[in-house]
């Protein structure tokens, strides 16, 4: 089936500080309702922006810990429903029975990342990987600040997108995914690294969004151990960054970044 565009055409009003009024057409992105069925049982619906969709099941099934790896699933099929699409997930019996043991329903938004959880127990809570964290030089990561910018084609046209992207510990980016919610759009990157086999702790991961603790999570879940965020992180963020030994920078900028965690090993290095 063809997927519905990614954005569509609006009429607006610009309105100047002089007072004067110019009509304007500008793109705005779509928000699409996506049902995740797992062999035939519901799980949760997701507002998703209608691009990368079996990127975006495979990332999410990974990072809500349905699976363990790609072989958790077996086919990804999108499907047309009246009010929306729906992603429906055949998973190998190993990992039915897993989910099954442990499903819960959840309703998703945009800018939620903990729709749905009934107990605290529930939240995600990665596994702190063994050894430290990586060395990473700044030059990578001014690199890679540098190329994304130029690798939006949505954010450009609607300036309402988030991105997320994976870069090679030189700084050049490997894969980049948008979509109208920043945990969507880590969920398709994830999905994309996990399908290609590409091992997220030989570079970092990007976000172009606030970051918040369900990024950190869903980062570690994929195996990153660097995390470059846009935007300053909540203090839950951080606190999780730490037990996680995962290197936190933010406040990510061509001429500065932040670093809230890993300060030892960022360094300045000539590529």
């Amino acid at each position: 089936m063809s997927l519905p565009p990614s954005s569509r055409p609006a009429e607006a009003l610009v309105l100047g500080v002089d007072g004067a009024a110019r009509p304007t057409i500008r793109a705005v992105p779509e928000e699409v309702p996506v049902s995740l069925v797992y062999s035939s049982v519901p799980f949760a619906v997701m507002m998703l922006t209608p691009r990368d969709l079996e990127d975006f099941a495979f990332g999410f099934s990974l990072t809500e810990g349905i699976v363990a790896d790609a072989a958790g699933i077996r086919e990804v099929a999108v499907e047309e429903e009246p009010r929306g699409l729906r992603l429906a997930i055949r998973l190998a019996p190993t990992a039915l029975t897993a989910h099954l043991a442990r499903r819960r329903s959840i309703a998703g938004r945009t800018g939620c990342g903990l729709c749905g959880i009934e107990e605290l127990d529930q939240m995600p809570q990665a596994v702190r990987p063994e050894g430290p964290a990586p060395d990473i030089d700044l030059a990578a990561i001014r690199r890679a600040l540098d190329a994304l910018e130029a690798a939006q084609p949505l954010n450009d046209e609607t300036r309402a997108v988030h991105a997320a992207a994976f870069a090679r510990a030189d700084g050049s980016l490997r894969a980049v995914r948008e979509d109208v919610g920043r945990h969507n759009a880590l969920d398709k990157l994830a999905g994309a690294l996990m399908r290609d086999g590409v091992q997220a702790s030989a570079g970092f991961v990007i976000v172009t969004s606030r970051c918040s603790f369900e990024l950190v999570e869903k980062a570690a879940a994929i195996g990153a151990r660097t995390l470059v965020a846009i935007s300053a992180p909540t203090a839950l963020a951080l606190d999780r960054a730490r037990a996680l030994d995962m290197n936190l920078i933010a406040v990510a900028r061509r001429d500065t970044v932040t670093v809230f965690h890993g300060m030892q090993r960022v360094r300045e290095a000539a590529l």
